[in-house]
């Protein structure tokens, strides 16, 4: 089975780190974050990755999880 390219782990009290390939490129604080971070890194289809999980794994949690409690 094949690796997402991005990866969006788990949250902790800084947000979530997200990586690339395997290469860390940002920390987001909420989803736009991510879509923001992924353009900065050259990413195409930055906005559309959200429910494609053959593109952006989510660890620990959706879109909807951001800090730890």
């Amino acid at each position: 089975m094949q690796r997402a390219p991005v990866i969006v782990h788990p949250p902790c009290s800084g947000g979530r780190r997200v990586t690339l390939h395997g290469q860390d490129i940002g920390r987001a604080r909420r989803p736009g974050d991510i879509a923001a971070i992924l353009r900065r890194a050259g990413f195409p289809a930055a906005d559309l990755i959200w429910d494609d999980a053959g593109i952006c794994e989510w660890r620990e949690g959706g879109p909807d999880i951001w800090f730890t409690r």
